[in-house]
């Protein structure tokens, strides 16, 4: 049996208890009671979880401390942590009446998205154990996510929930209880659909622009200053709006290179894969 490396699993059992606990947390609450400062604290913890699950990764790589039994964890973690915990406070958010056709959408909806998203877990493991076994130049094709990332797909849905209860989106809206309900199982149901979709997600660490730093440094500033802006007093949109912008990132790429054509090697990376 080969090494359990303690690091990075403890970082993966510290994503994992985030989950848990929003869960729990969600369920001691009556249906309908969640106010905007518990949904803001749930949202805050998955965030957390998010990084947690980001570093686990990058430093099991530094560390040199990859394991299968790292791998399994991770997986198992991120099916509760960003699978089911977001369709939990969606369903315990919406307050629905039980026995309505509408309670019974929201339901369907939250088995999709946490389906789906076990689904790109198991796709996702399944296709790295393949790429081990390719040469170097073959990994290149799969160098980006296939489907949207699981954790992408979480905040991205836990993100339009803080949203729809922030009063001033309330009060800009003015939309019925209803219509709120129907975007917001829509929503699950669309995410859910990306993650298990071929369409191409850069990854963060592939991305790679050639820009002087003398032009880079004013945009990182005036970036850093409207991030700063929005998450002080504009939290649930700034939130939404980056989760969103993501989500659309990969829809505009395939797009892009649906119109160049195959012929063009441009946005290549982003060609869907239907053999994964």
């Amino acid at each position: 049996m080969r090494k359990v490396y303690i690091v990075p699993n403890l970082i993966t059992a510290f994503s994992l208890a985030s989950g848990l606990f929003v869960i729990f947390k969600t369920n001691m609450i009556e249906p309908g009671m969640e106010t905007y400062k518990s949904l803001l604290t749930s949202t805050l913890i998955l965030m957390l979880a998010a990084f947690a699950d980001w570093v686990d990764g990058a430093v099991a790589r530094a560390m040199h401390a990859e394991s299968e039994f790292g791998v399994l964890f991770d997986s198992l973690a991120d099916a509760v942590t960003f699978g089911v915990a977001p369709s939990v406070l969606m369903l315990k958010n919406l307050s629905l009446e039980r026995g309505t056709p509408l309670s019974f959408y929201a339901m369907i909806g939250a088995m999709l998205f946490s389906i789906c998203g076990i689904l790109r877990l198991v796709r996702f493991n399944v296709l790295q154990a393949q790429l081990k076994k390719l040469p170097k130049h073959a990994q290149k094709k799969y160098r980006h996510f296939t489907g949207l990332p699981i954790p992408a797909s979480a905040l991205t849905l836990v993100g339009t929930n803080l949203l729809f209860a922030f009063s001033r989106f309330e009060a800009w809206t003015n939309w019925s209880e209803l219509t709120q309900t129907v975007i917001i199982v829509s929503v699950a149901i669309l995410l859910g659909y990306l993650m298990v979709s071929h369409i191409k997600y850069p990854s963060a660490k592939m991305l790679h622009f050639q820009v002087p730093s003398i032009h880079l440094i004013p945009l990182a500033v005036f970036v850093a200053f409207f991030l700063i802006y929005g998450v002080l007093y504009f939290f649930p949109l700034t939130l939404s709006l980056l989760a969103w912008v993501y989500v659309v990132t990969g829809l505009i790429l395939l797009l892009i290179r649906l119109i160049v054509g195959k012929k063009s090697k441009i946005f290549i990376d982003f060609e869907p894969n239907h053999d994964d």
